[in-house]
C-alpha cells in the first residue's frame, strides 16, 4: 500500500509517499480502509519530534481517519467488516489502510460522509471537553475562542453556540472571521488591527466567563486580562509556537481560574464526562446540529503542503488528506 512516511525527524516537507508492507490486525484491532483522514497540528509536532510524546522512525503520520473496515483480528466481531467508522490512533492515518484497536472507533452515522466523521472527533471532542466540562459555560455567558478559524477554535466557536453562550471570536483577518460569523460567533474582533483586551470589556461590559485558548503566545495574557473576576481561561495548545508566561499576579487579583484541557488525559482521568461528551456530541452530529468545516482536501502525493497548511495557521476549520485519489487537490476556502 502507499504510505506518507516519516524517515527521521523534521519539517513537513521532510515526509516521503512511498509503498510500505500493509499491516495486519492483531488481537483487538482492525484494518481499516482509509477514505479521509484528518490533518491535526499535533500531527506537525510528532514528524518534528516537540510533541509531549515521541514515536521512534520510521513510522507513518497521521491520528484520525474515517474508512471502510476491511479485516478483523482475533476477538473481533467478523461481522464488522464493511462497517463504516472513524476513530482516532497516536499514528498511521496517512495511509491507504490503518490498523486500530476496535475500542478506538465508532460507527459512522448513516447521514454523514466520510469527510465529515475523520474532520468531526478530535477538534470536537477537545472544544467540547474544554467547554462542557473544564470551563462549564452557561447559557447567556460570554465565551472569547481565540484562534477561532482553526479546527479547535472553530469547533469550539460552533459547541459555544450550541451551548447558549454568546460567543466572541478572536482571529487574523476578515476572511477568517467572516467564517466564525456564519458558525454563530455574536462578535468578532481582529487581534492583528484591533487591542484584544479592550475589545472584549467593550462587548462584555465587564469581561469574559470563559477564553479557550488553542493558540498560545502574545494574545493569552491579553485575553486573561479581560476575563471578569472568578472567570475561567482554558489552555489546550500553542499553535503560535509559543508557550506563554503567565504573569501569576493577574490569577490572584482576578480570582480566575487557568486550567488546562488535553484530549488523551481528560478521558484518562474523568472517564465518565468523556463518554457523557462523545454521546452529547454523537447526536448533535447524527441530528445534523454541527457539522465539521473542511477547507481543503490533498492526495497523498501532497501531505507535506497539507501538513505545512496546518503548521502555518493558513487552514480555515480542518484538512484533509484522501488517500483513494491523486486529484491535484481541492480547496473550499
Amino acid at each position: 500500500m502507499r504510505a506518507v512516511v516519516c524517515r527521521e525527524y523534521g519539517p513537513p516537507e521532510s515526509l516521503t509517499v512511498t509503498e510500505v508492507s500493509d499491516p495486519e490486525p492483531g488481537p483487538g484491532e482492525v484494518l481499516v480502509g482509509v477514505r479521509a483522514a484528518a490533518v491535526n497540528f499535533p500531527d506537525v509536532l510528532l514528524v518534528g519530534n516537540r510533541y509531549q510524546m515521541s514515536v521512534d522512525p520510521p513510522f507513518v503520520p497521521g491520528s484520525e481517519l474515517a474508512g471502510d473496515v476491511l479485516a478483523t483480528g482475533p476477538g473481533v466481531e467478523t461481522s464488522l467488516r464493511g462497517t463504516r467508522v472513524f476513530g482516532a490512533v497516536q499514528h498511521g492515518a496517512f495511509a491507504e489502510r490503518a490498523v486500530l484497536p476496535v475500542a478506538a472507533l465508532t460507527a459512522v452515522p448513516d447521514a454523514v460522509g466520510y469527510e465529515e466523521a475523520a474532520a468531526f472527533g478530535v477538534v470536537h471532542l477537545t472544544a467540547y471537553h474544554a467547554l462542557r466540562s473544564v470551563a462549564g459555560v452557561q447559557p447567556g455567558e460570554w465565551v472569547v475562542v481565540l484562534g477561532a478559524a482553526g479546527g479547535v477554535g472553530l469547533a469550539a466557536v460552533t459547541l459555544a453556540t450550541q451551548l447558549g453562550a454568546r460567543v466572541i471570536a478572536a482571529a487574523s483577518g476578515p476572511h477568517k472571521l467572516e467564517l466564525c460569523r456564519t458558525r454563530g460567533a455574536g462578535h468578532l474582533i481582529d487581534y492583528t488591527t484591533e487591542d484584544l483586551r479592550s475589545r472584549i470589556k467593550e462587548v462584555t461590559g465587564v469581561g469574559a466567563h470563559a477564553v479557550i485558548d488553542p493558540v498560545g503566545g502574545r494574545w493569552s495574557e491579553q485575553a486573561l486580562r479581560a476575563t471578569r473576576y472568578g472567570g475561567t481561561f482554558v489552555t489546550i495548545g500553542y499553535a503560535s509556537g509559543e508557550i506563554p508566561a503567565v504573569p501569576l499576579n493577574l490569577v490572584l487579583l482576578k480570582g480566575v481560574a487557568v486550567r488546562g484541557m488535553e484530549l488523551r488525559t481528560f478521558a484518562e482521568h474523568r472517564p465518565e464526562e468523556a463518554r457523557r461528551n462523545r454521546a452529547e456530541l454523537m447526536r448533535l452530529l447524527a441530528q445534523g446540529r454541527i457539522t465539521p468545516h473542511v477547507c481543503a482536501t490533498f492526495p497523498l502525493s501532497r501531505a507535506p503542503e497539507a501538513l505545512r497548511l496546518v503548521a502555518g495557521r493558513q487552514a480555515l476549520g480542518k484538512v484533509l488528506i484522501d488517500p483513494t485519489t491523486e486529484v491535484p487537490w481541492s480547496s473550499k476556502n
